[in-house]
């Protein structure tokens, strides 16, 4: 080893030793008499000294030397004159004897520091100077840490680890795919699997009943802060088991998650239906760090004249207490707020409960006090609270109130990343119709069951009313991970692929494998995918995944470091039997 020791490990117990580190250049500092330069490696920094009196030659040569340059020291440890509590090795310092530039450095583009001045782009271009920051890098590691305490637990529940195919075959449904082409077969190609779900489910088949595998998946979507083209998930499949082992067992593995990494015991993790989900917070992915639920206004605010309330579908509102004080400019914000185009709301309506127990409201023309009184008790308002209320089409209409809800949480500091409210969102429907193509589609995939009781409506063609035997897990309004029961009936399988429009033909096409595989005594079977990405990122306290991804992909899905994607050059294409 070229080093003895680390740049965070010598303290004050060291003074006398003499060690030899290596690290990079953080900082420099001339003092004329005395230089010191911030040794930096990812266990930390050291301070070296370089003394003009006892060594000018060696001094001389630490004063030319520039930031992130490599370097070898082998000195004394002395106890430092000013110490810096800030860091743990702040009590000492090496008095340099031996000093070697093991590499130079160029002037990096940013300054590899925690607050940094370079921006997304040019980070992303020198992501392996970014990695160096250490923040970034506490991120990475706090990724390698949710792996290494995943498989522990799944470890001690028996679970095996089972590495499936990357190059398996495109299907129509879900996402896009990202393609292969063969060489071999020419005209064929490959897709990159958006899961490993078929895959998984032969492993129940073939008796290894509890699998897991923290795999790398493939989209070809439109990206967000919290999506990549590549990610990963922690794949997880069971057998003989029913929703509520599945739920227990992965309910445990977030607690095991939060206690070994962040310190954090979660006591409850309560279930709730997809219905209510959409009935009291808009959405079913619901932040449960406060309350804030909708409440429904139609009996109470219909036939007043008020055409917006007299014509709408839904009359919903929120009771952000202690707010009645918000002024002009402040109510102004929130209805430009949510009419904005991707909220998509017409305008709001208020009403304010005033400290001495009158009402005041944007519709007093039309709502005498003992209409607004009765908006109160509905919300069980009291002085000094604030309703806000929206009207028009019931879906729209949720889906702009669940915004208004969420900025009214981060206004009111509700949204701590330190605080963690977890919990199950279940009872999802089964399908989803989609007008455009006047068809249904499977809400999560084609091998999820209906809930047992809701079968007969698949043959009543109530389709809409099919309850999935489906699950997510919600952390602070994020949804983590998601899973259900899968239909293990061959005919069952058969009759859903028809419901989704696969002729016969198709379907054995497409998943004739996993149907032939129900043949021959497929076990009960149910499983889930964690959002490892989004769960460190979570854990982390950050919105953005790309932070907690050692080499991730921009808002364009490139990469700008390697320049990829990128063009082939003809040789390859031909090679391919690929024409441009």
């Amino acid at each position: 080893m070229l080093r003895t020791h680390t740049c965070g490990e010598l303290r004050i117990a060291d003074v006398s030793k003499t060690p030899t580190l290596c690290g990079w250049v953080h900082k420099s500092r001339d003092l004329g008499g005395m230089t010191f330069i911030d040794l930096r490696d990812r266990y930390g920094i050291t301070q070296l000294a370089f003394n003009m009196e006892t060594n000018p030659a060696l001094c001389e040569r630490a004063r030319k030397i520039g930031r992130e340059f490599v370097l070898k020291v082998t000195g004394k440890v002395i106890e430092r004159s000013s110490k810096n509590l800030n860091i743990p090795t702040g009590e000492v310092e090496i008095e340099v004897t031996e000093l070697v530039v093991l590499n130079e450095s160029q002037t990096p583009p940013f300054t590899i520091e925690e607050n940094t001045d370079g921006g997304d782009d040019i980070r992303m271009k020198y992501r392996y100077l970014d990695l160096r920051r250490s923040n970034v890098r506490a991120n990475i590691q706090l990724r390698h840490k949710m792996a290494q305490q995943t498989r522990s637990y799944l470890d001690s529940k028996e679970f095996i680890e089972v590495e499936t195919p990357v190059l398996i075959k495109s299907t129509p449904e879900g996402a896009r795919d990202f393609v292969v082409p063969s060489r071999m077969n020419q005209g064929e190609f490959y897709a990159l699997p958006q899961s490993p779900q078929t895959f998984k489910q032969l492993l129940m088949v073939s008796g290894f009943d509890r699998y897991y595998q923290i795999v790398k998946c493939f989209r070809d979507e439109d990206l967000r802060a919290d999506r990549q083209p590549e990610f990963t998930q922690i794949d997880c499949e069971m057998s003989f088991v029913e929703q509520e082992d599945v739920l227990n067992m992965f309910e445990g593995l977030v607690k095991h998650l939060f206690k070994n990494v962040k310190g954090i015991d979660i006591d409850i993790m309560p279930r709730m239906s997809y219905a209510d989900a959409m009935k009291y917070y808009g959405c079913d992915k619901p932040d449960t760090r406060f309350e804030m639920k909708f409440v429904g206004l139609n009996d109470v605010t219909k036939s007043k004249n008020f055409k917006v309330f007299d014509d709408a579908e839904l009359v919903v509102g929120i009771c952000a207490k202690g707010c009645s004080e918000y002024t002009r400019k402040q109510l102004d914000e929130l209805t430009e707020f949510v009419k904005r185009p991707q909220i998509g709301a017409t305008g709001l309506v208020y009403a304010k409960v005033n400290l001495d127990g009158t009402i005041k409201s944007s519709v007093d023309k039309f709502y005498d006090a003992n209409d607004l009184q009765k908006w109160a008790a509905k919300f069980d308002a009291k002085p000094g609270d604030l309703i806000l209320i929206l009207a028009g089409n019931a879906d729209k209409t949720r889906k702009a109130l669940s915004e208004l809800r969420l900025e009214m949480g981060t206004r009111l500091g509700f949204r701590d990343q330190s605080k963690f409210s977890c919990l199950w969102v279940t009872d999802f429907p089964l399908l989803e119709f989609n007008e455009e193509e006047n068809r249904y589609f499977a809400m999560h995939h084609p091998f999820t069951s209906p809930k047992p009781e809701d079968i007969y409506l698949l043959d009543d063609n109530k389709l809409g009313e099919v309850r999935a035997n489906a699950y997510d897990m919600v952390i602070n309004g994020v949804e983590v991970g998601g899973g259900s029961v899968r239909i293990f009936n061959k005919d069952l399988q058969k009759k859903m692929f028809s419901i989704l429009g696969f002729t016969d033909e198709e379907a054995q096409s497409q998943f004739g494998f996993l149907m032939n595989a129900f043949e021959f005594g497929a076990p009960p079977h149910a499983g889930i995918a964690f959002g490892f990405d989004r769960l460190c990122s979570l854990f982390g306290g950050e919105n953005s995944i790309r932070d907690f991804i050692a080499f991730p992909k921009n808002n364009s899905g490139r990469d700008t470091m390697i320049d990829a994607p990128s063009a082939i050059d003809e040789k390859q294409l031909k090679e391919l039997g690929i024409k441009i």
